[in-house]
C-alpha cells in the first residue's frame, strides 16, 4: 500500500502500538501490586480477601490536601480506563522518552495525544513528590506520573542512590526509574517507624484473646524488614534504636536470626549476607483466620498506615483459612523457620507412601530351625505370619508407587541369600511392646581424640563404621569374624574358579584384622552408610566430596564431586544403588553409585541440609535443614512434595517408619517430632531431652522409637500408641492442623543414661536388640 511509504504515518503507527502496549503493560503490573496472595479463597469471598489499596498521602497529589488518604478501594487503571488514567499514564511514557532523550517520539507521542507542552510540564510538576511504596497500587485518584513510571521501568538496574539527584522539570525531586530496584527503598519518615511499629502492637494486645494470637505473628517479619530497611537507607541510628526497642519482644525461638539481623548495621553489610538474601527471596507465611485478617485490614485503613500494609504486600504471604482462630499452642506448635510456616497447598501433593512388593523367596529351613520351632510348640505355618511384624510387604499396598515407578537394581544371587537370612532372623525378632523393651547395648568410642563426627551400622549389625575429625574412615568387625582384603591380581589368578569356595580363597589371610582405616578425605568425615549389600560404605566429608568405598579392598573406589562446601550428611538408598547426600551449599542431592554426575538436584531449602535420609520404598526422600524445616522430595521428578515446620532449631536427625507412613525428627531444640506423611501434618510432639536429638530409630515393627542425644541419654517411646492416639477427623480441619495433647511423659517408656557419651547412632538389629554408639567425652 502506498500510506506505508509516508514516514510520518509509520511513526505515528509505531507510536499507537508503544501506547497501548505500555498501558497494558502498566496496567497488569498494577493489577499484580494491588493483590496480597492470601491463599486459595472462593469467588463469594474474593473481594474480601483482596486488601484494600492504601495511598501514601504523603505527596501533594491532584484533588487531595496534604496527608489525606483514600480508603476506598482503588482499581489499577486498564485500557479501558477514564481519560484522566490514561492522561497519567501517557505523561509517565512521555517521562521516559525524555529521559532517554527521545526527542522525536516525545513530539509525535504528544501530537497524537493531543498533549500541550504547558499541559505535559504543569501536570508533570504537580505530579512531583515521594511516589507510593512497591506494595501499593495507584488509582485514578492517588496516581501520579513518576509512581507509574517508577513501576514501568523496574529493573532497570540504576542505583537507588540517584534518587534524588534527577532534578524534574518542574523543580521538584523527583524519583527515578529505579525507585523500586531494592525491595528495601525508603518508604516514609525513619523517625516514624517506631511509632508505626508501637501501634500496630498497641492495637494487636487490645484485640480478643482469639484473634490476638494470630495477629502476633506478623511482630517479627514486620520487625525484619522495617529494621533492614532503615539499613538499606542510611539510617544507622535510627535503625539501631529500632532494633533496641522492640527485638526483646520477638519470640525466644528467633534469638538466634536475631543475633545475625544486629550485625547487620550499616548498607554495605547487607551485600552477599545469605539471612538477608533469604528474607528478599522468600515470602514470610503465615497462616490466619479470615476474621483476624480482616481485623488487620480494617486498622491498616483507619490508621493509614501504609507503611505497614506495604511491607504485608511485598514481604508476607497471608494464607487465610475459614474457621475459628487457631490458639496460640496450636500456633507456637508450627512456628519457628526461617520463612514462617509452609502454606497450605504445598503438601497437598499424593505421597505414595506404601512399601513395594517384596519378590517371593521361599525360606528354606534347615533341622535346627525346625527344632527350636517344634520345642516352642510353633508349627511351621505361623512363620511366615510373623513376617507381617517386619517392614516387608507381600502384597501390593494401595499407597504404594508402581513398581517400575523408579528404577530398581535387580536382585543379584548373593542380594537373594541376604534376604533369606533377613526372613529367617524375623521368625526369631522379639515382638517389642510397653511392657517388652529391648535390651540395649552401647558402643563406647574409648579415646576419640580424632574426634568421632558419625556413625553406622550395617544392616546385619556385623560392621560397625566411624568417620573422624581427622579425615580418617574407619570400620570395625563386631562379630568374631575378621576384615579381611581381597587377594592381590597374581594370586587371584591362581585360585580355581569353579571351586564351591571361590568366595572363600579370594580373601587375604595375611590382612586379617578387626580395624580397617581409610585414608582419601581431605576435612572432617561428617556422614556414613553403609550399602545394604555390605560391600560399599558412603562418607562425606568437609572437603565437598562425597566418596564410596570397596568393603573388599577397603580402598576409594570413587570421589563424587557435585557440592561445593562441606557435606554434612549421605546415606543409601534401601535397595542399593542411590544414594543422597546434602550439605551447606543448601541442596541435597541424588546420585546412582555408576554416575558421576547427580541425578537430581533439590532447591529449597533456606540454610543447609544438615540430615538425610531414604523412604523404605526408595522414591522419597526427607532432609532436615538449619532452616528448621524438614522436606520429602519426589526421586521421579526432583520435586517437594511435603514441608514440615515447628522445630525451633536445626534439625539433625530423621527416621522413617518401617511402614513408610510416619516420620520423625529431632532437632537441636531437644524435641522430637512426628509427622503423617499421607495428610502433610504434625501429629504428635515428644518432649524430654534436654540437647540436640542426634539419633533417631524405630524398631523393626514400628511399635518402637528411640532416640540418642547429646544429653547422653537414650530414651524410648511407645509409638504406635502416638500415632493410634491421634484422632482421624482431625485430619479435616480447615486449619491444616490438629491439637497436639501433651502426653510425652506417657508416651516415655524409659531414659537410659551414659556415663559420659553423647549418642550419634542408634540402630535395631533384625532381632530387636537396640545398638548405640558415641564416643567417650571425659
Amino acid at each position: 500500500p502506498t500510506w506505508l511509504n509516508t514516514t510520518n504515518e509509520i511513526a505515528r503507527i509505531f507510536t499507537s502500538i508503544l501506547r497501548a502496549f505500555v498501558i497494558t503493560q502498566v496496567a497488569s503490573a498494577l493489577g499484580k501490586m494491588a493483590t496480597v496472595q492470601d491463599g486459595p479463597t472462593d469467588p463469594e469471598s474474593e473481594k474480601e480477601t483482596k486488601p484494600d489499596i492504601l495511598s501514601d498521602g504523603s505527596a501533594n497529589l491532584p484533588g487531595l490536601t496534604s496527608g489525606a488518604l483514600s480508603t476506598s478501594p482503588v482499581t489499577a487503571p486498564s485500557t479501558g480506563t477514564s481519560k484522566p488514567e490514561d492522561q497519567q499514564t501517557l505523561l509517565a511514557v512521555l517521562q521516559f522518552l525524555k529521559r532517554n532523550n527521545l526527542t522525536e517520539s516525545v513530539d509525535i507521542l504528544r501530537r497524537e495525544a493531543g498533549l500541550s507542552d504547558e499541559a505535559d510540564d504543569t501536570q508533570g510538576a504537580e505530579a512531583g513528590g515521594g511516589g507510593l511504596g512497591t506494595g501499593a497500587s495507584v488509582g485514578a485518584e492517588s496516581g501520579d506520573a513518576n509512581s507509574l513510571l517508577s513501576r514501568v521501568s523496574i529493573g532497570t538496574g540504576a542505583s537507588q542512590n540517584t534518587v534524588a539527584s534527577t532534578p524534574a522539570k518542574g523543580g521538584e525531586d523527583q524519583p527515578d526509574v529505579s525507585v523500586v530496584l531494592s525491595a528495601y527503598s525508603q518508604q516514609g519518615d525513619p523517625s516514624l517507624y517506631q511509632v508505626y511499629y508501637s501501634g500496630l502492637k498497641k492495637f494487636i494486645e487490645s484485640v480478643l484473646d482469639c484473634h490476638r494470637a494470630e495477629l502476633s505473628q506478623v511482630f517479627y517479619p514486620l520487625f525484619v524488614h522495617m529494621y533492614l530497611e532503615l539499613v538499606y537507607n542510611n539510617y544507622e541510628n535510627e535503625a539501631k534504636a529500632f532494633f533496641e526497642k522492640f527485638s526483646g519482644d520477638q519470640e525466644c525461638y528467633y534469638q538466634d536470626d536475631l543475633r545475625v539481623l544486629s550485625g547487620l548495621t550499616k548498607k554495605e553489610h547487607m551485600k552477599g549476607n545469605e539471612t538477608l538474601l533469604d528474607f528478599r527471596t522468600s515470602r514470610f507465611v503465615l497462616r490466619i483466620s479470615r476474621d483476624s485478617y480482616q481485623l488487620l485490614k480494617r486498622h491498616l485503613q483507619e490508621r493509614q498506615n501504609n507503611q505497614i500494609w506495604n511491607i504485608i504486600q511485598e514481604h508476607l504471604y497471608i494464607d487465610i483459612f475459614d474457621g475459628m482462630p487457631r490458639s496460640k499452642s496450636q500456633i507456637d506448635s508450627m512456628s519457628g523457620s526461617l520463612a514462617g510456616e509452609a502454606r497450605r497447598d504445598a503438601n497437598k501433593t499424593k505421597v505414595f507412601y506404601g512399601l513395594l512388593k517384596e519378590p517371593e523367596i521361599e525360606v528354606p529351613l534347615d533341622d535346627e530351625d525346625e527344632e527350636a520351632e517344634n520345642e516352642e510348640g510353633k508349627p511351621k505355618k505361623k512363620k511366615p505370619k510373623k513376617d507381617s511384624m517386619g517392614s516387608k510387604s507381600k502384597k501390593q499396598d494401595p499407597n504404594a508407587p508402581q513398581q517400575n515407578r523408579i528404577p530398581l537394581p535387580e536382585l543379584k544371587d548373593s542380594d537373594k541369600l541376604d534376604k533369606i537370612m533377613y526372613m529367617k532372623e524375623t521368625t526369631k525378632r522379639l515382638r517389642l511392646s510397653p511392657e517388652t523393651l529391648p535390651s540395649i547395648c552401647f558402643y563406647t568410642f574409648l579415646n576419640a581424640y580424632q574426634g568421632l563426627t558419625a556413625v553406622d551400622f550395617t544392616d546385619d549389625s556385623s560392621l560397625i563404621a566411624g568417620g573422624f575429625a581427622d579425615s580418617t574412615v574407619r570400620v570395625w568387625s563386631v562379630t568374631p569374624k575378621k576384615l579381611r582384603k581381597v587377594k592381590s591380581a597374581a594370586d587371584l589368578s591362581l585360585i580355581d574358579k569353579e571351586s564351591d569356595d571361590v568366595l572363600e580363597r579370594i580373601m587375604d589371610e595375611k590382612t586379617a584384622s578387626e580395624l580397617k582405616i581409610m585414608y582419601g578425605h581431605s576435612g572432617p568425615v561428617y556422614g556414613i552408610s553403609f550399602s545394604p549389600d555390605r560391600n560399599y560404605l558412603l562418607s562425606s566429608s568437609e572437603d565437598g566430596t562425597v566418596r564410596l568405598w570397596s568393603l573388599q579392598t577397603f580402598t576409594c573406589l570413587v570421589a563424587y564431586k557435585g557440592h561445593n562446601y562441606p557435606v554434612w550428611d549421605t546415606q543409601f538408598s534401601p535397595y542399593g544403588y542411590y544414594f543422597v547426600s546434602g550439605g551447606h551449599d543448601r541442596v541435597a542431592r541424588l546420585w546412582a553409585t555408576d554416575h558421576y554426575q547427580p541425578l537430581r538436584v533439590f532447591a529449597g531449602h533456606l540454610a543447609d541440609v544438615t540430615c538425610t535420609r531414604f523412604h523404605p520404598n526408595s522414591n522419597y526422600m526427607a532432609t532436615g535443614s538449619a532452616d528448621r524445616t524438614v522436606r520429602l522430595w519426589d526421586a521421579l521428578n526432583g520435586q517437594c512434595t511435603r514441608i514440615f515446620t515447628g522445630h525451633k532449631g536445626p534439625i539433625h536427625s530423621l527416621a522413617f517408619s518401617p511402614n513408610g507412613k510416619y516420620l520423625a525428627s529431632g532437632s537441636t531444640d531437644g524435641r522430637v517430632l512426628l509427622w503423617d506423611l499421607g495428610h502433610g501434618l504434625m501429629i504428635g510432639e515428644l518432649k524430654g531431652h534436654t540437647d540436640t536429638v542426634y539419633a533417631l530409630k524405630f524398631s523393626r515393627d514400628g511399635e518402637i522409637l528411640a532416640s540418642g542425644s547429646m544429653d547422653n541419654t537414650v530414651r524410648l517411646w511407645d509409638a504406635i500408641r502416638a500415632f493410634d492416639d491421634v484422632e482421624t477427623d482431625d485430619f479435616t480441619a480447615a486449619t491444616g492442623h490438629i491439637h497436639l495433647s501433651d502426653n510425652s511423659q506417657e508416651l516415655l517408656l524409659g531414659t537410659y543414661l551414659t556415663k559420659s557419651a553423647p549418642v550419634i547412632h542408634v540402630h535395631f538389629t533384625r532381632r530387636n536388640l537396640l545398638l548405640a554408639a558415641g564416643a567417650y567425652n571425659p
